[in-house]
């Protein structure tokens, strides 16, 4: 019984690794794409995207679907760009309080 418990656990720390792996390689990678190539299209940024995440994780033996890694990087997209909106929303209010943002309507 020790045996086996010993093993689902492994298994069960095994997995959480992975996932917490994967989740900062997906990180990592987009936003390093966005910064080494901002002249491509969205569509060739995602290929490039793709291939380096690839690359990070099968050095490390760590399996990807294609489904799981694009959803990874949509979840990381959308929430830089919530943070991109935020920071933008917030430089406003700061320039409505300082009075230099008139107001339009």
């Amino acid at each position: 019984i020790a045996g086996f418990l010993g093993a689902q656990i492994k298994k069960r720390i095994d997995r959480v690794t992975a996932d917490d792996e994967k989740r900062k390689a997906v990180e990592i990678v987009v936003k390093a794409v966005e910064q080494m190539y901002q002249d491509l299209s969205g569509r060739e940024k995602l290929e490039k995207a793709k291939e380096n995440i690839l690359a990070i994780l099968q050095s490390k033996d760590i399996a990807i679907s294609e489904i799981e890694m694009d959803m990874l990087i949509e979840a990381c997209v959308a929430e830089f760009n919530l943070a991109f909106l935020q920071k933008a929303k917030e430089e406003r209010m700061e320039e409505k309080a300082n009075g230099n943002v008139s107001e339009t309507r």
